[in-house]
């Protein structure tokens, strides 16, 4: 009988004891779900900032080596507005290097759809896995972007892609404009600002910048026998496509060339006509024209030949100049 109640209490003494450890257990089990949990969330967020920087770091290089003078120029932004206005450049970059990176009009025009993808998928908080597209992405949400701008820019690369020259000053200021002008109308919303007399600005500095940009880009686009000045200034001077193709330095060929630059000067002097009512803290989007008005001296100190070998050197006082700008707060 003894022996009985002794199994018996020991049996007991068993279960007690395994009901007492099962809560420790689960415990312990609950702990350890916990703690996966936060290390995965810690490994979450860590591949998140490494994919951020990744993104941003591609940006920056891409800037730096395409568009070197906007990269000067980001560089002196405020801290606030730099990142986000990197990737408006770099934005820009992927969309004007389209035309001369495909050989296939068909090729650019998915290419270009891709970005139109990309901007609604952006404005719907899905940006495409692309470095520049979640920079811009990063960018809109920061800074409530207007779609608008980003939109027309792609539309109007999208119609460039046709690959003809344009038949008058007009169509290339309305390219400039819709373009280059639009960048700018960004980095404005980028910095904060929302003043109709810095829009004006904008829209003449943009304007006076894909005049520039146009002639800067004789020379590459006459080695690939292409030449894309506007038609009507050139039948007035009696010059030719052959004499860009040739790189003619004749005084027609010279005088295409003052007349477009003279209507980029003409954009530049409209827009400083409107300084006095700009805020300061508009200035560093206009910062490019230090580069625009570089152009223009140059050109004129080369009697205007666009072919000029002084024109292919990058001025080495480019930086100083572009940060004495910015302390000045002038443009």
């Amino acid at each position: 009988m003894a022996v009985g109640v002794s199994i018996q209490h020991g049996l007991l003494s068993r279960k007690t004891s395994l009901i007492y450890s099962l809560p420790r257990k689960i415990v312990l089990n609950g702990v350890c779900i916990q703690r996966a949990a936060e290390i995965q969330s810690v490994r979450a967020s860590t591949n998140t900032a490494g994919e951020n920087q990744h993104s941003e770091k591609y940006c920056l290089n891409l800037v730096r080596s395409r568009d070197y003078e906007g990269f000067l120029s980001c560089l002196l932004l405020p801290e606030e507005a730099r990142r986000s206005s990197l990737a408006l450049r770099a934005f820009n970059v992927e969309l004007a290097q389209v035309k001369d990176s495909v050989s296939q009009k068909t090729i650019g025009l998915m290419r270009m759809q891709f970005w139109k993808t990309a901007i609604e998928e952006i404005y719907r908080d899905d940006p495409p896995n692309q470095p520049v597209s979640v920079e811009l992405w990063r960018a809109v949400k920061t800074h409530g972007l207007t779609k608008r701008w980003l939109t027309r820019i792609v539309t109007e690369r999208e119609k460039d892609l046709d690959d003809r020259a344009y038949r008058n000053l007009q169509d290339l200021e309305k390219y400039s404009e819709n373009t280059q002008s639009s960048l700018l109308y960004l980095m404005l919303e980028c910095l904060g600002v929302k003043n109709v007399h810095a829009d004006h600005a904008a829209s003449h500095i943009g304007k006076a910048q894909g005049i520039i940009t146009s002639l800067r880009a004789t020379p590459y686009h006459s080695s690939r026998r292409k030449v894309y000045l506007p038609m009507d200034i050139c039948m007035l001077h009696g010059a030719s496509q052959e004499d860009f193709i040739r790189g003619s330095r004749e005084k027609n060929v010279r005088d295409v060339v003052y007349d477009i630059a003279s209507q980029a000067h003409v954009h530049l002097e409209h827009a400083r006509s409107f300084s006095h009512n700009v805020p300061a803290a508009a200035t560093p989007a206009f910062l490019h024209t230090v580069v625009l008005e570089d152009y223009l001296q140059r050109v004129r100190r080369a009697d205007f030949d666009v072919f000029h070998k002084s024109l292919l050197n990058r001025n080495p006082l480019l930086p100083f100049q572009l940060y004495f700008r910015s302390w000045k707060k002038t443009y």
